[in-house]
């Protein structure tokens, strides 16, 4: 893997960390609403937990 490449998947996991955080936080606030849709905060919960992996896949590339 060249510096470059490394660099640049680097990036992309501090952007998915932000991304995850993000969707934390707004799931956070919508949890304890009872006007929220449960589909909704599911939905969110799917995709914070396929960010994770992919988080979890480029460190394992990183590292590989």
């Amino acid at each position: 893997m060249t510096e470059s490449s490394a660099s640049e998947l680097e990036e992309k996991v501090a952007s998915l960390r932000k991304e995850h955080e993000q969707l934390e936080s707004r799931l956070g606030s919508m949890v304890n609403d009872p006007l929220v849709d449960d589909l909704e905060i599911q939905a969110l919960k799917k995709q914070k937990l396929h960010i994770k992996d992919s988080i979890a896949l480029i460190e394992t590339r990183l590292r590989g």
